[in-house]
């Protein structure tokens, strides 16, 4: 299992930008040195606990402070944007990244973004934006034919102007990865189209922290499907699981730091007050039958997010795979853990101890493992009533 790192990022309303942000980056140095293999940066424009709208600039200081970690972005909310000016910084941070880089795409999801850029997510039509809006941004990298563009209802428009060789005038830029970086494509509900776009195209897929296996395994489906639409076949060692996870000495000691720490206040005082006005508890739930006062800190400390000490660790991360078939990476989602020394032991352990764990565990299997096996479905452990 690979690991990486998923930053949405998330800080309190009224925290200061360019300390957070300083923050964030140290946090990614740290995670350089580890040898985490990549970071994901997210972008919302009114979502103050996520606060980067420009996840751009964040990369291209970022890559000054790394040296091995490929960064990305995670994602570029395609509605929010411009295609002819995406695609010009997109390919001027792939060329300063000479190729360190990943460029995440998805049609956005936050409600304040939508009502910003005028567009109504329950016509669907941020799903048909996201794909004329890609293909735009190809379209120009490809061979950026001079002529009018325009978008469905006029949302944008440019001109692409005819080239002038004799004093070098025409749409140059193109990214350093050829044809482009590799695109990324986040799914969050179940049977996501945006996965299934992934599947057709040969995207990396990748699935959100909140949902538990049971639509862990439709986004898998999705991807399957679009590949079986473009004649592809599907890799799951492309697959990105995100998930919030904190390792601590003992299994007591991780509980106590998660619930009664940052992990525990992100969820108390954002997700669960943001998730109602979204798409409700439902995604959240490992039992679909459970009453929305069950999805407590405590129900999600035993079914969705992974948290324990490194024995415990490896164990929910080797069921969690077993679970969804397989993935490739392991995404751990970013918070602003205090004290930092509990937070930077923690992504230590994860790769110096867990996933040491996992090889051994997985080879064991492996060996041990006979035709036919299978595993009983467990229920989930409920939490009290909020």
């Amino acid at each position: 299992m690979r690991l990486g790192y998923f930053a949405m990022p998330l800080h309190p309303p009224g925290a200061d930008p360019a300390r957070t942000m300083d923050d964030d980056l140290v946090q990614l140095a740290t995670l350089d040195r580890l040898g985490y293999e990549e970071a994901w940066i997210g972008e919302h424009f009114t979502a103050q606990w996520e606060n980067i709208p420009c996840p751009d600039l964040f990369i291209a200081r970022a890559l000054g402070m790394t040296t091995r970690m490929t960064l990305a972005t995670g994602v570029s909310c395609l509605p929010n944007h411009d295609p002819l000016m995406l695609a010009q910084r997109i390919a001027q941070l792939d060329q300063m990244a000479r190729g360190r880089f990943y460029w995440g795409v998805g049609s956005g999801g936050f409600p304040g973004d939508f009502e910003m850029f005028g567009v109504d997510p329950k016509s669907g039509e941020h799903r048909v934006i996201t794909r004329e809006i890609l293909d735009t941004v190809l379209a120009l990298w490809q061979d950026a034919k001079p002529g009018a563009y325009e978008g469905e209802g006029r949302r944008w428009r440019f001109t692409v102007p005819q080239p002038q060789p004799d004093i070098g005038l025409r749409l140059h830029l193109r990214p350093y990865q050829k044809p482009h970086p590799p695109i990324g494509v986040a799914g969050v509900t179940a049977n996501s189209e945006t996965l299934v776009l992934a599947g057709e195209r040969g995207y990396i897929p990748m699935s959100i922290n909140f949902v538990p296996p049971r639509i862990l395994k439709t986004h898998w489906e999705a991807v399957e499907t679009g590949a079986k639409r473009a004649g592809r076949i599907a890799d799951r060692k492309t697959w990105r699981i995100a998930r919030d996870v904190f390792v601590a000495d003992t299994d007591a000691k991780a509980r106590r730091e998660a619930i009664g720490g940052t992990l525990g206040r992100d969820y108390r005082d954002y997700f669960l007050k943001l998730l109602p006005k979204l798409r409700g508890f439902d995604m959240l739930k490992v039992d679909p039958a459970m009453a929305d006062p069950e999805v407590t800190l405590e129900y999600l400390c035993d079914n969705i997010w992974i948290v324990g000490s490194p024995d415990t660790v490896a164990t929910k991360l080797a069921r969690l795979a077993e679970d969804v078939g397989g993935f490739g990476t392991l995404l751990v989602i970013a918070h602003e853990w205090t004290p930092r020394g509990a937070w930077e032991r923690s992504m230590r352990l994860l790769k110096e101890e867990v996933v040491p764990r996992l090889s051994r565990a997985r080879s064991s299997r492996s060996r041990a493992a006979g035709p036919g096996s299978s595993r009983s479905p467990r229920r989930p452990r409920r939490g009290r009533a909020r």
